[in-house]
């Protein structure tokens, strides 16, 4: 059986490379921007993509959400988090003094603003991908440099001007599989993500959505407000939360928004990574067999009245 064939923004060496290589036996693909990745995933030609979704520093990646939410109906799988150190290297014999020009990918740039800050003599250029400004870096005789990660100085010959320039510790980013058709089985510890159109900007309209989620006691992770293109002032709602769509409670919430409040657009329902993960799946296991325990109890003691 052939292994599935999943995307990455490459080239090879980028961070979405490193965290790619987590997902077991799968055959990688350098693609070269995160637009194209999502566009051979919705027409067939891979089986899936991981792209980056949010930075710990920087917040939401908006080619991947706008993606999502716009371009492309396609469905997230999973979650992958992994930690980001940026390194800032160039070819071997060129000192930090000497560097006109850091190339990087636009989050990178910006992770490390305040560490090239004192670099006042080198420019900052954006590339398409970490992975892509070292190897222009590498390919060039100029006195330049790349921030990206230690794996792209090794495929591509660079040395070590600065280790982790990053700006702030705990520097970390979620990447996401995303696919065509298939919505990920529920563990007990997922999450779900949904974005919300409004058909009239009234009033309360945000407040009526979240009430939804309040009644039900469905515990909102992340909100997020996106413009929709169609104008000044027009905007959608990324919603993410603790639950799976196949949870009773959280299709009825969905239902109560589709029907009364907003177009809703289904994103997925994936299992939470982290290292609480196994064993909050274990404490939630728990709870519903004592939960679903009690109510066979009971229901044990149902019974006609003469």
């Amino acid at each position: 059986m052939n292994s599935a064939t999943v995307g990455f923004l490459g080239p090879e060496g980028s961070f979405s490379h490193e965290a790619v290589t987590t997902l077991g036996d799968i055959s990688a693909v350098a693609v070269a921007s995160i637009g194209e990745l999502l566009g051979e995933v919705a027409a067939g030609h891979l089986d899936a993509a991981l792209v980056p979704l949010e930075n710990a520093i920087e917040g939401t990646v908006s080619a991947t959400i706008d993606g999502l939410v716009f371009d492309y109906d396609l469905y997230i799988e999973r979650e992958v988090v992994r930690p980001i150190h940026l390194h800032l290297l160039a070819r071997a014999g060129v000192r930090m003094s000497e560097v006109t020009r850091v190339y990087s990918y636009v989050h990178a740039l910006a992770q490390c603003r305040g560490f090239l800050a004192d670099l006042p003599s080198a420019s900052a250029v954006q590339t398409t991908s970490t992975s892509e400004a070292a190897r222009l870096v590498a390919q060039s005789s100029e006195p330049w440099a790349a921030v990206c990660s230690a794996m792209a100085g090794e495929l591509f010959g660079l040395t070590s001007l600065a280790p982790d320039i990053e700006d702030h510790p705990g520097n970390a980013t979620r990447f996401v599989l995303v696919g065509r058709d298939a919505i990920a089985a529920p563990t007990g510890h997922d999450r779900t993500t949904i974005v919300c159109f409004q058909d009239n900007d009234r009033p309360g309209s945000l407040y009526g959505i979240l009430g939804r989620f309040a009644a039900r006691d469905i515990n909102l992770t992340k909100l997020e407000s996106r413009p929709t293109k169609l104008g000044l002032g027009d905007y959608c709602f990324v919603i993410e939360f603790e639950g799976h769509v196949d949870d009773d409670i959280v299709a009825d919430c969905l239902v109560d928004l589709q029907v009364h409040l907003a177009r809703v657009k289904f994103l997925g329902s994936y299992p939470v990574t982290g290292e609480a993960a196994s064993s909050k799946r274990v404490e939630i296991d728990g709870a519903r067999r004592s939960a679903a325990n009690w109510i066979e109890s009971l229901r044990a003691r149902v019974r006609l009245l003469d």
